[in-house]
């Protein structure tokens, strides 16, 4: 089991550090949804308290914010990702990436693999 304080695995004797205790319920983490481009898949699943989150496993609509309207559009690809330069060519969609869409391209500003849904701001071309 990984050392949950960040501390060194071994002590200066050479002998090794144990975890004095599992990690708790609310401390536990879940895999990332990587939201791809393509046929809508959503899950629901259990968050702390009385709530639920919706992942976006897959979408292909966003709404995106065109000055003062927002309209619905088609995503055709994800063109730049900061978060991974290796989501540009597996089309994963995140927070802060650059996607093309029917109306040009946009910054998505919302979490798809929390929220569910791709909202996103038009770029000046």
């Amino acid at each position: 089991m990984k050392d949950q304080s960040g501390r060194r695995k071994r002590k200066r004797t050479g002998g090794l550090r144990r975890p004095s205790s599992n990690k708790k319920r609310h401390e536990l983490g879940r895999e990332p949804a990587e939201t791809t481009v393509g046929e809508p898949r959503f899950r629901v699943i259990d968050s702390r308290g009385n709530e639920t989150k919706t992942r976006a496993l897959s979408t292909n609509v966003a709404q995106v914010a065109t000055g003062e309207e927002t309209v619905e559009a088609d995503i055709e690809g994800v063109d730049e990702n900061p978060s991974n330069v290796n989501y540009v060519r597996r089309n994963i969609i995140t927070k802060g990436a650059v996607i093309a869409t029917s109306e040009g391209q946009a910054r998505v500003t919302s979490r798809p693999g929390q929220t569910g849904q791709v909202n996103a701001v038009l770029l000046d071309e």
